[in-house]
């Protein structure tokens, strides 16, 4: 049986668990554009500390965890570098032109019912959609 849909479930749990926390905590939503982003700009300097420990554990927590899954990760997507920090860096771009990312407009905007976050939500993940479609059956790049 394939078992890829409950890991996905555990970790779509996990990010939630993770936004519930950090609104609890600090009474802001845990966007992870606009944390990357207030220290890129300098806008959030004043939680630059905290803005970093969250980075940090983004990056760290998987390569620590990493050991114990015994599994081999494959996207399926492209082994072209090009093509992958194109795509980084459009995906940048868009969430700031959005003001979030799915973080935000998704996993938290949607869980308390923002109308701007469902909306923005369903913008991007149509955008994305039609974006794998052109990119990979017409110019047949990934």
């Amino acid at each position: 049986m394939e078992t890829d849909w409950i890991w996905g479930l555990v970790g779509g749990g996990l990010i939630g668990l993770g936004g519930a926390v950090f609104l609890l905590g600090n009474g802001r939503i845990m966007g992870a554009s606009g944390i990357l982003g207030g220290l890129v700009d300098g806008s959030g300097r004043n939680t630059a500390a905290e803005r970093i420990v969250f980075l940090l554990g983004v990056i760290v927590a998987p390569l620590v965890l990493w050991p114990l899954y015994n599994v081999e990760i494959d996207t399926h997507l492209t082994d072209d570098l090009v093509v992958l920090v194109t795509a980084g860096l459009l995906v940048g771009v868009g969430t700031r032109i959005a003001n979030g990312c799915t973080s935000g407009h998704g996993v938290c905007g949607i869980s308390r019912l923002s109308l701007r976050g469902i909306v923005a939500t369903v913008f991007y993940i149509l955008a994305g959609g039609l974006t794998l479609a052109v990119f990979r059956h017409v110019l047949g790049v990934i």
